[in-house]
């Protein structure tokens, strides 16, 4: 069968039943996900933990996945033949991609405890929290993962039931159901510190920190969280002619600032904000800058939110991919920490924007802000 030509394929998978068809349908999405580079690192992390007493077999895992032609090959063979690989990389890629995680330090260096009781502490502590204060959350589900140095946790509480519009065996309708809803801790004995992804009310952050420090680091108590004090120097991105520091294999081809915030340093809460198209002119957001200082005194205001675009190459055959992401005073960045995250993160220190302590910083901006 030619590669262009999978028509015979797709016909015979029609053919199938749909309680054998629907659930591979999820499957092959997860493997798709799977089929890149960041999905191999995620395959090859969890290797390490599940054939840790294995070294030989270790390698030579990681030698027969390095072989083959591409990812995909790599995500299917893993799915079919290393189940025992597959579940973890898929949690450790799923929270790769995820943005904005919270972090807290000073949470000491104790070993993260993962036997059955302590599990079970965590996952009824945090359904009853939300029960209580949420409606939700009547059952709990915690599954612990070891990555390198960092003990991930994911905790999948019940959600507020919901009604779906779906197909069923043939039947259009409405089926009522319980999606979980997602949290995640990971932490590091060595640095001492937690990170938390939770999308949800930021008033139960604090909770669900002291929920893994009394369960699972077993502290008396959530142990205090010294403020990082460091902000983003913006000031400098709001003047014409900054140059963004790259190297030339990083894959970065080229980046401009799309939108700038500006905030009053006198009037709280007076904002005035300028976008552009930057696709054409990378200084385009300049010059817009430079007609709204004729009639109003730039003087007065600071930066305190920028949007950057760039365009960065992932693969020497195809387009380069764009991509937006936002910096906020003080210290809010939208990017993740995925490997084109950490590239761009790369960019921005070697560009002299990344966080600094407050003394560096000779400007006096607003109120910190998300």
């Amino acid at each position: 069968m030619l590669e262009t030509k999978p028509d015979v394929l797709n016909d015979s998978w029609l053919k199938l039943p749909e309680e054998l068809r629907k659930p591979l349908d999820a499957e092959f999405q997860d493997i798709f996900e799977l089929s890149c580079e960041k999905g191999f690192r995620a395959i090859i992390d969890e290797a390490q933990w599940q054939l840790q007493a294995d070294p030989e077999g270790l390698t030579a895992f990681i030698e027969t996945l390095s072989e083959l032609p591409n990812h995909y090959h790599r995500a299917m063979l893993t799915y079919l033949d290393h189940g025992e690989c597959w579940k973890g990389a898929t949690r450790f890629y799923h929270a790769d991609t995820l943005p904005f995680w919270r972090k807290r330090k000073n949470m000491g260096h104790q070993s993260a405890a993962v036997d059955d009781t302590s599990i079970q502490q965590l996952a009824s502590k945090i359904s009853n929290y939300f029960h209580r204060t949420e409606g939700r959350g009547n059952n709990c589900v915690v599954e612990p993962f070891r990555r390198g140095e960092l003990d991930y946790y994911f905790a999948y509480p019940e959600d507020y039931s919901q009604q779906s519009i779906e197909w069923v065996d043939g039947e259009f309708g409405r089926r009522p159901h319980n999606p979980a809803f997602e949290v995640i801790f990971v932490y590091s004995q060595k640095a001492g510190t937690l990170d938390l992804n939770f999308r949800g009310v930021r008033k139960a952050i604090e909770p669900l920190q002291g929920m893994f420090a009394t369960t699972i680091l077993k502290l008396d108590e959530l142990p205090p969280d010294p403020k990082d004090e460091r902000i983003y120097d913006l000031g400098q991105l709001g003047k014409r002619g900054f140059d963004f520091v790259y190297g030339v294999g990083s894959g970065i081809e080229e980046v401009a600032v799309r939108k700038l915030r500006l905030s009053s340093r006198y009037n709280k809460g007076e904002r005035i904000t300028l976008e552009t198209n930057t696709s054409n002119d990378s200084d385009a957001i300049y010059d817009l800058l430079d007609k709204i200082g004729k009639s109003i005194p730039l003087s007065l205001y600071n930066v305190t939110q920028v949007e950057i675009a760039a365009s960065v190459v992932r693969n020497a055959d195809k387009p380069p991919k764009n991509i937006l992401f936002r910096i906020t005073y003080p210290n809010s960045c939208s990017l993740k920490y995925d490997e084109l995250g950490m590239k761009l993160r790369d960019m921005l220190e070697a560009s002299g924007i990344e966080p600094k302590e407050p003394e560096e910083v000779e400007e006096t901006l607003e109120p910190a802000e998300t």
